[in-house]
């Protein structure tokens, strides 16, 4: 196995689990190159996004089979129009004309150690001072576009769009299962609209770039699938997560002045 397929698994399975829970796996995926000394930054961009592209094609699939129960309870009724249709459009509109200028200006360890730690926060304080009263059936519009607000700011990085959704949820008084269930029923839609926005790129890959790229989305499936199962009830755990995360970032960072 090449060493280039070699971190695409390693990559694809740190994905997966970063994928189903609240804590960034675009985040991830660039922080864990650059604290390794790999030449992620050296890469071609356009071999960047079809490596993430790939990643997330993997997440999408893992994720639909291991909650199409769960999410097909969210979307029965009138909840698709009522609450995942309001959720999913801001998000679309947002990711379609702010993501190629985000993607190209931010993104370096600092932000994405600053968006961690923000987002740890405001997880902390939603999981305390949130209510625990509602339920799925009580989402509405509001709450969808709430929730589409909340993937829009997703887009920086480290935010996490499953962190966000859950996060403005919890804050709206959803009980935590109901909000993890929103959280993932409007951003699968979402995640994978960004796949097939952005698939175009995989064809522009030579059948060398061919073999990391799917051993990375088997890799991201099969753990997002793993990871899918992971029940938490409280945020409490990711936002300490994040912050520890954030920490080792900066520290990285002072060392590397100081050198």
């Amino acid at each position: 196995m090449s060493r280039d397929v070699r971190r695409a698994v390693a990559l694809g399975l740190l994905h997966g689990p970063t994928e189903a829970l609240p804590v960034s796996s675009s985040g991830h995926t660039a922080l864990v190159p650059w604290l390794r000394g790999w030449e992620w930054e050296e890469l071609d961009p356009a071999a960047r996004k079809r490596f993430e592209v790939a990643l997330h094609a993997g997440s999408v699939l893992g994720l639909a089979l291991v909650l199409r129960g769960e999410l097909g309870g969210v979307y029965a009724g009138g909840r698709w129009l009522r609450v995942v249709l309001p959720a999913i459009l801001p998000a679309a509109l947002a990711g379609a004309t702010l993501q190629e200028q985000i993607e190209h200006r931010l993104g370096k360890p600092a932000q994405i150690a600053g968006g961690l730690l923000a987002g740890g926060v405001a997880m902390a304080l939603a999981d305390r001072l949130g209510g625990r009263e509602r339920s799925l059936a009580d989402a509405g519009v509001i709450d969808g576009l709430l929730l589409g607000a909340a993937q829009t700011a997703a887009l920086l990085p480290g935010v996490s769009r499953s962190g966000a959704a859950r996060t403005v949820a919890r804050a709206r008084g959803f009980h935590p299962q109901a909000a993890a269930q929103l959280a993932q029923a409007v951003g699968l839609p979402v995640t994978a609209g960004a796949v097939l926005w952005k698939a175009r790129e995989l064809s522009r890959a030579d059948p060398c770039e061919l073999r990391a790229l799917a051993a990375g989305a088997v890799a991201s499936g099969v753990a997002t699938a793993a990871s899918g199962l992971v029940r938490t009830r409280s945020l409490a755990p990711y936002a300490a997560y994040r912050a520890a995360v954030a920490g080792t970032v900066l520290r990285r960072l002072r060392h590397n002045e100081r050198r």
